[in-house]
């Protein structure tokens, strides 16, 4: 999410890659921000830049400065399940044909992605990192679920071992992000979707890379159908 920005709009980018990270929930509410110093040097950008980033979204109210020992940038964004079908249904209608495409181009991503993660000989601590961001979805309240959703997505991504994919599968749901916060949060539904990620996980820590395949295209399906059946 904090990939190198590229030349040009540093300070535009800067302010995209931060929010980015925020509205998927890479920072939640209540984190703190990578210091100054470890923040600009992965973003590549020059402190002038990024502080002038970290004031922009600070007057939007997407963080705040804390002083002191402790102190530093904590977000204090916080999700709204308030989200206007109409609005989304105009999005799609804006999206037209790029709409198509990003589905299509998740399927072929995540499924792979899973498998790739079966494969590997995964440590203790990934299997356990992988495992938390399970728990953290089934646990997380109605307002924090898609973010945990989102964090429970890119693990698997991550575990690939490739930031270039783990970035594509960040792209890919900032796109779809608006229209996924439009499907209403029903029990059913999440309970649906904890059972399609219990069997993701359980393929990948038991290295199955056909049964995590299938097990992520049938869960991207699923929510592929809620979004035409709402959106519609």
């Amino acid at each position: 999410m904090l990939r190198p920005v590229r030349n040009g709009n540093a300070y535009e980018e800067t302010v995209e890659r931060v929010l980015h990270a925020i509205k998927l929930g890479v920072f939640a509410r209540g984190d703190r921000l990578p210091a100054e110093r470890d923040l600009a040097a992965r973003l590549n950008v020059s402190r002038v830049t990024l502080r002038e980033a970290l004031s922009s979204l600070r007057e939007a109210g997407y963080i705040e400065s804390r002083r002191g020992r402790y102190g530093g940038a904590f977000v204090t964004y916080r999700p709204t399940l308030a989200v206007d079908v109409e609005d989304a249904r105009r999005l799609v209608k804006d999206m037209g044909a790029e709409l198509n495409d990003v589905l299509a181009f998740r399927t072929v991503l995540e499924p792979g992605a899973a498998a790739f993660a079966a494969q590997r000989d995964l440590s203790g601590e990934q299997r356990a990192y992988l495992q938390r961001r399970l728990v953290e979805a089934e646990q997380a309240d109605l307002d924090e679920y898609r973010q945990a959703d989102s964090r429970f997505h890119l693990a698997i991504a991550e575990l690939t071992g490739s930031t270039s994919l783990t970035a594509s599968v960040a792209d890919t749901r900032i796109r779809l992000n608006d229209l996924l916060d439009a499907i209403p949060m029903l029990e059913a539904n999440i309970a649906h979707s904890a059972a399609q990620h219990r069997a993701m996980v359980s393929a990948i820590l038991t290295g199955d890379p056909e049964g995590a395949r299938r097990a992520t295209q049938e869960h991207l399906d699923a929510t592929a159908s809620l979004l035409a059946g709402f959106l519609s």
